[in-house]
C-alpha cells in the first residue's frame, strides 16, 4: 500500500488535538480508507473500544486509590455503537440507559440488573415495565414517575429497585437549579410520607441517591455529595437503608495538547469581532461573544476544550474534597458503607472515534472564501457546542509542498440550510484538497457522531465501523459494522 501525505489544518495558530496513534495509523494508509469508502461510504465513523477500555481502567484506579466502593455506568447517549456496551460489560462496568432502545439493547447485549441503570428523562409505561421485568433500577425523577412505576409493580407483583434524582443543591449561597429531580429541602419529606409498606409506594426498594450537575465545577459535585451524605444520614435513623450515590456524569476531558493555543484563539476571536484582525471564524461568528459599543460581551458557547484538571484527576478532586471537619468525601463514604457511581459518557469515549469523509467540491462564494463541500452533514459532527475546536487532518492523494499554493477554508455540509458549515473556525491548509481527497476528524466518538444525527433529505446515516486492533498492520478485513462487530 502507499503510504499517505496527510497533514492537520492550521500548522500555525492552531487547536491542535491530541490524537492517540491507532489514528494515524489508518491515516497513513489511503488505498485502505479509500476501499472502505468503497465499501461503506461517506462519512465513516471509526471506533477502537481498545481506547475505551483504558479510559475505564484510569476511573477504576481512582477507586481503588481511594479505597472506596465503587461501579462505573457509561452513559450510553454519547455514541449509539454497540461496540461500546458490549466492551462496557466485557470490563465489569454498567451501562446507564435512557431510552427504550437504549435500555432493550442494553439488555440484549448481556446487561442486566447489576450492570444497567434507567435514567430517561421521559419514562413510558413500556420501559418501566422492562425496567421492573430485568430488575434494572430506575432513577425517579417526580412523583407521577413514583405511581407508575408502584401501580406497574403491583401489577407484575414485584418489588422497584430505585434511586432518587435530587436536584437544588445549595453551594456558596446559592441555589443550583435543574429541570429535574426532586428538591433536597423537600424529599426527605417526601420519603417519609410517600414511601415505605403502609404507605402509598409499598412496592419500592430505595437503593440510592442520584443527581447530574450541568457544568462542570468539582467544587458543585463534591458539596452535592456532602449534601447526599447528610441526607442518607438522617434518613438511616427514620429505617432507610442506602447502598449507593450516583453523582452523574460531566467529567471534564481534555482535548488539546496546548493551553497557550486556546488562549490565543480566545484572544484571537475576540480582535476579530473587534475588526482589529482579520476573521477567524465563518462570517464572523462569535461562538457566544458579540460586540456592543465596542466591547465584547457574552461568553464562549463552546465545550472548553483544554483542561488541565480532568478524567482521573478530576474524579480525585472530588473524592479528595473535605467537608468542615476536614473529612474526605471518600472517607465519609466508607464510614457509611456507601458506594458511588459515576456515569460518565465523554470521558469514557475519549480517543475513541474519528469521522471521515470525502471531498466532493470546492467553491469560492461571494466574498471570495474558499468552500470545501464534504460528503457529509452538520447532524453527522453536532454537539450542544458552538463549535468543534479541534483541528482537522487532511489525506491528500497528492500533496507537493514546494509547489503548492496555501489555502484557508471552511468545510460544509449537504444541507440545504445556509449554516450547514461543518466548522465555523476557518482552516488553514497547505493546497487546496482535490475531490476524492479526505478530510478526518479526530476524537469525535463523544456526542459528536450520533447526538444530533438526523436523516433530513432521506440521508443515510454514518456508517459507524468497529476497528479491532490486532497488531503493527492494518487491513480491511480489522473493520466491521458495528452491528456485526
Amino acid at each position: 500500500m502507499s503510504k499517505s501525505t496527510y497533514t492537520k489544518g492550521n500548522q500555525q495558530k492552531g487547536l491542535t488535538p491530541i490524537t492517540s496513534d491507532w489514528m494515524h495509523k489508518i491515516m497513513k494508509e489511503p488505498e485502505l480508507v479509500q476501499a472502505l469508502f468503497a465499501t461503506y461510504g461517506s462519512p465513516m465513523n471509526i471506533l477502537n473500544p481498545n481506547s475505551f477500555a483504558k479510559n475505564c481502567t484510569v476511573f477504576k484506579e481512582v477507586f481503588q486509590q481511594h479505597q472506596v466502593k465503587a461501579q462505573l455506568f457509561y452513559a450510553r447517549k454519547a455514541n449509539k455503537a454497540k461496540a461500546f456496551v458490549k466492551r462496557a460489560l466485557l470490563e465489569n462496568i454498567g451501562v446507564d440507559t435512557a431510552s427504550e432502545r437504549e435500555l432493550e439493547q442494553s439488555l440484549a447485549l448481556g446487561g442486566d440488573g447489576d450492570h444497567l441503570v434507567l435514567t430517561s428523562a421521559i419514562k413510558t409505561e413500556k420501559q418501566i415495565r422492562m425496567a421492573l421485568q430485568h430488575q434494572v433500577p430506575i432513577i425517579i425523577d417526580n412523583h407521577d414517575e413514583c405511581i407508575l412505576i408502584n401501580n406497574l409493580a403491583q401489577e407484575l407483583d414485584c418489588q422497584a429497585r430505585v434511586g432518587f434524582r435530587l436536584s437544588g443543591f445549595s453551594v456558596d449561597g446559592e441555589k443550583l437549579y435543574s429541570r429535574f429531580g426532586f428538591d433536597i429541602d423537600e424529599v426527605e419529606d417526601y420519603l417519609m410520607t410517600q414511601v415505605g409498606e403502609d404507605k402509598k409506594l409499598s412496592r419500592f426498594n430505595v437503593e440510592g441517591l442520584h443527581f447530574h450537575l450541568d457544568g462542570y465545577s468539582t467544587h458543585q459535585r463534591s458539596e452535592a455529595l456532602l449534601q447526599c451524605i447528610e441526607l442518607i444520614k438522617r434518613l438511616k435513623n427514620k429505617g432507610f437503608s442506602f447502598r449507593f450515590i450516583d453523582m452523574g456524569g460531566g467529567i471534564l476531558i481534555n482535548y488539546l495538547e496546548s493551553k497557550a493555543e486556546w488562549l490565543d484563539f480566545d484572544a484571537r476571536l475576540k480582535e476579530s469581532l473587534k475588526g482589529e484582525t482579520s476573521s477567524v471564524t465563518f462570517n464572523n461568528n462569535g461562538l457566544g461573544y458579540w460586540l456592543e459599543d465596542g466591547i465584547i460581551k457574552g461568553e464562549r458557547k463552546t465545550y472548553p476544550y483544554y483542561n488541565e484538571i480532568n478524567s482521573g484527576e478530576f474524579l480525585t478532586k472530588i473524592l479528595e474534597y473535605s467537608d468542615k471537619d476536614e473529612n474526605t468525601i471518600a472517607s465519609l463514604l466508607r464510614n457509611q458503607n456507601l458506594e458511588i457511581r459515576i456515569e460518565p459518557g465523554r470521558s469514557l469515549v475519549n480517543q475513541s472515534g474519528i469521522t471521515m469523509a470525502k471531498v466532493v467540491h470546492r467553491k469560492q462564494d461571494a466574498k471570495g472564501q474558499w468552500l470545501v463541500g464534504l460528503e457529509m452533514n452538520m447532524s453527522q459532527m453536532m454537539s450542544s457546542s458552538a463549535d468543534f475546536m479541534l483541528d482537522p487532518y487532511v489525506m491528500y492523494a497528492d500533496l507537493n509542498e514546494d509547489k503548492a499554493d496555501a489555502v484557508e477554508v471552511y468545510f460544509t455540509g449537504a444541507y440545504c440550510l445556509e449554516r450547514d458549515v461543518l466548522l465555523k473556525r476557518k482552516i488553514s491548509l497547505p493546497k487546496l484538497p482535490e475531490i476524492n481527497d479526505v478530510v478526518v476528524f479526530v476524537n469525535t466518538a463523544g456526542y459528536m457522531m450520533h447526538f444530533f444525527e438526523t436523516q433530513a433529505h432521506l440521508f443515510e446515516l454514518a456508517t459507524n465501523l468497529v476497528y479491532n486492533e490486532k497488531s503493527d498492520s492494518i487491513r480491511l478485513s480489522d473493520f466491521k459494522k458495528d452491528a456485526e462487530s
